[in-house]
């Protein structure tokens, strides 16, 4: 896929004007948002996925526009996760309702730091190293297993870093906007939001580390896996306030989520021993093993969204029946 310079420069130029437009705009007018306007917000921000895939598609060919939409899915279905944990921070630290937009505000800018940060070191490791693969597909896998046994997504809302900011630094229960520090006299108090963005921030991490490894399992085109990563962190703020509730009611989740990170694991195994170059396997030779195409992928990926979407909600509603 050939990238041109223009392209890149018009993708960041967007992807920054809409994040200036969310601080702007959030920071004169901090509020719980309505429905109408989060079902606004979120309307447009899917059309331009969509509109940019068939872009893709009709300028760069239907296979780039195949692995934009298969990495867009993926990566969604993984930001959707994020916002749950999201969800528990803000319970966990009482975060006041009119500050709340600032803060998913705030995580999700650094979720898009640390993906271009790990987007950037994944396609340098990929074009150096080709074994890099076989590490990526190991460690979706045994994320997947991991997240299919570990079903409570939210044990570790504050975890050890905060509670190693707790104890090492003087804070205070005192909400000052965004701000971190407040100053009592000659003293200065880290602020809840301090504690909370370094909550988000760890989050924001680990979640980085799942999502890239998955996302290179259906593209290896960098400005896919950008793009791919921008549109699905675009409209989160508004997804959080507009499910609402609804989101605690996908309890089957994680266990779409664990077979989608499985099956992305294998298909990068596959892809590895195909490419292979090892002198341990198969004498440093190409492996012949079947290749998933990005169809297939898409395939299993929108069915495993779907049923779990579906069970879940069979679930949920069946568990809060009234018992006759």
């Amino acid at each position: 896929m050939n990238v041109s310079q223009l392209e890149w420069i018009v993708t960041l130029g967007v992807t920054i004007a809409v994040l200036l437009f969310d601080v702007v705009y959030i920071g004169r007018r901090p509020h719980e948002p309505s429905m109408r306007e989060c079902a606004i917000y979120l309307t447009i921000y899917i059309c331009l996925a969509l509109a940019f895939g068939g872009w893709v598609w009709f300028s760069h060919g239907g296979r780039f526009g195949l692995e934009f939409f298969a990495g867009w899915l993926t990566e969604y279905s993984l930001s959707v996760d994020n916002l749950f944990l999201f969800m528990i921070v803000m319970a966990s630290f009482n975060v006041p309702k009119k500050y709340q937009q600032q803060t998913l505000l705030v995580g999700i800018v650094l979720a898009l730091v640390f993906r271009g940060i790990f987007i950037a070191v994944g396609a340098v490791a990929i074009n150096q190293f080709s074994w890099v693969f076989y590490i990526f597909g190991l460690f979706l896998i045994y994320t997947g297993l991991r997240l299919a046994r570990d079903n409570d997504r939210g044990d570790d809302a504050e975890n050890r870093v905060v509670r190693f900011a707790r104890t090492h630094l003087s804070t205070t229960d005192r909400w000052a906007g965004l701000k971190l520090y407040v100053r009592d006299g000659s003293k200065r108090l880290m602020t809840p939001m301090f504690l909370v963005i370094v909550a988000l921030a760890t989050t924001d991490i680990v979640f980085a580390l799942d999502s890239i490894p998955a996302i290179y399992g259906l593209t290896s085109e960098p400005y896919l896996v950008f793009a791919a990563n921008v549109f699905a962190l675009m409209g989160l703020r508004q997804l959080y306030f507009l499910l609402g509730g609804l989101l605690k009611r996908l309890v089957y989740l994680p266990q779409g989520l664990a077979v989608i990170l499985c099956f992305i694991g294998l298909k990068l195994l596959l892809h590895a021993l195909h490419e292979n170059k090892l002198p341990f396997i198969n004498g440093g030779g190409y492996v012949d093993v079947p290749e998933i195409p990005t169809l297939a992928s898409l395939g299993v990926i929108v069915l495993t969204l779907i049923v779990t979407t579906v069970a879940s909600l069979m679930k949920t509603r069946a568990g809060s029946s009234p018992r006759h």
